[in-house]
């Protein structure tokens, strides 16, 4: 089972250790229908004939108990199925999709009822690319891959059921570079959905008063959660892709990261730091004394030393929402040192299907503006599950703490790695914190929003201390 299958089995437990989580704030689903409407964009010449594309969903949403005054300013989790009908089913086939997402609300009062979402989760195709009998669908190489969906909701109208909005959905499905050809389908859909709720929504981006939170910091506890925590995260990853058509086996990525950075209320966290990374294929290609590496060739100068021409290093900057044991992380890097990427450039943006043995007069990708943009730019997307929850429990400590009798000398241990610290005030705890938090995570990672490698990431996050 290759790691994309792996990462896949890792998302489907994660959700049930999400749904454990959400146990624990004593919240319940909200059930949600939609429709989609829309085009796929071609995903190489001669792409099959198609229809418009139809999509149905069935989803699960939940909206989150964190820091805002009302419960209409908080984030929602939920997981969707959704089935598409791609419209050519002998060619393309249907998809059935599973994606865990977030959705923030956007524009405050300026705009009520608009919504961002954005999830990562995993597709399975009933019909994909053959060389023999399916030549022309090179958008989906494999029958599991990444699904990767972003939308723009705004809220229409309170009905007796619940609230319906419409909203734009942009869809993409891709293999994570695991296997070629791996152009990816992208959709851009029109969105029709109801959330079956009678009790929640009064009208659309109107405050909840039934489930309103109380209006301070005080009543809300938060006040015992500092504003924000510094952290130092280590983490280490282990990728697999494909070099190009030639070279079309998996070989291992692996990454090294060090993280610091802030987290604020428990929920929004932020980091600078560094990654070293080693590409197998590109030591390998150098240390099999490839078409590109040979005397006289371009890179002949790599085969001195193929360890240090595959690796990589750079700089990155972290953003993370966190939700309990669940975290949606998303980085943007930049690269100081890649240089076998010229290889992989040189193969993969010349001449089409280019065979292992380039012949003198083939023609190679060359270096443009877009080269440079990739090489210089990464990035990376995906989820994480903590080994311990990311935040206090507000309204059990304020339980506990009320209960318990006051000494200033001495502090207890919660859940094992969850420490209880400083001095008590007014009877209450002043620092929740997780001192040391292991976590594994799924990602997609890309060169510039191009598919470079799909990872699983261990790693464990250490709390400094809070301001």
């Amino acid at each position: 089972m290759n790691l994309l299958r792996s990462v896949l089995v890792f998302m489907a437990l994660h959700l049930v250790f999400v749904q454990v989580t959400l146990a624990q704030v004593k919240q319940n689903f909200k059930l949600a229908t939609e429709v989609l409407y829309g085009i796929s964009a071609e995903a190489n010449d001669f792409f099959p004939e198609r229809s418009p594309q139809f999509s149905f969903v069935l989803g699960l949403e939940q909206r989150l108990d964190l820091t805002s005054k009302s419960l209409d300013q908080n984030p929602k989790i939920g997981l969707l199925g959704m089935y598409t009908d791609l419209g050519n089913t002998e060619l393309l086939g249907h998809s059935y999709a599973l994606i865990p997402y977030v959705s923030f609300p956007v524009f405050g009062k300026h705009w009520s009822g608009s919504s961002l979402q954005f999830g990562l989760g995993g597709a399975y195709f009933d019909t994909r690319f053959d060389p023999e009998t399916n030549f022309f669908n090179q958008a989906v190489t494999t029958d599991i891959t990444w699904a990767f969906r972003g939308g723009m909701h705004q809220a229409l109208w309170q009905n007796v059921y619940g609230l319906m909005d419409i909203g734009l959905v942009y869809n993409h499905q891709s293999n994570g570079h695991t296997k070629l050809p791996n152009q990816g389908l992208n959709s851009f859909l029109i969105s029709l959905r109801q959330t079956w709720d009678q009790t929640e929504y009064q009208s659309y981006g109107a405050s909840l008063k039934k489930n309103e939170l109380p209006q301070t910091e005080e009543s809300l506890g938060l006040n015992e959660i500092p504003q924000t925590e510094e952290y130092l995260e280590a983490r280490f990853g282990y990728g697999q892709n494909v070099l190009a058509l030639a070279f079309n086996d998996l070989r291992p990525v692996r990454t090294v990261s060090i993280t610091w950075g802030k987290t604020h209320k428990g929920y929004l966290r932020w980091g600078i730091g560094a990654f070293y990374r080693f590409y197998q294929h590109y030591h390998d290609y150098i240390k099999g004394n490839e078409s590109l590496v040979r005397p006289g060739q371009e890179f002949e100068g790599f085969r001195v030393n193929p360890w240090r021409y595959a690796s990589n290093l750079g700089v990155h900057l972290n953003g993370e929402v966190l939700l309990g044991h669940f975290g949606v992380s998303t980085q943007l890097g930049v690269n100081f040192y890649k240089p076998a990427y010229g290889i992989d450039w040189r193969i993969n943006e010349g001449w089409d299907y280019p065979p292992r043995e380039l012949p003198p007069n083939w023609v190679l990708g060359e270096y443009n503006t877009k080269y440079k943009l990739k090489k210089l730019i990464s990035s990376r997307l995906g989820i994480r599950y903590y080994l311990w929850d990311t935040r206090s429990d507000i309204r059990a400590s304020r339980s506990a703490s009320s209960s318990r009798s006051v000494s200033s000398s001495s502090s207890q241990s919660l859940s094992g790695s969850r420490l209880l610290s400083g001095s008590p005030r007014n009877g209450r705890s002043q620092n929740y914190t997780m001192r040391f938090n292991p976590f594994i995570g799924a990602h997609l990672n890309a060169n510039l929003g191009q598919a470079d490698f799909t990872e699983l990431s261990f790693g464990v996050i250490w709390t400094l201390g809070s301001n």
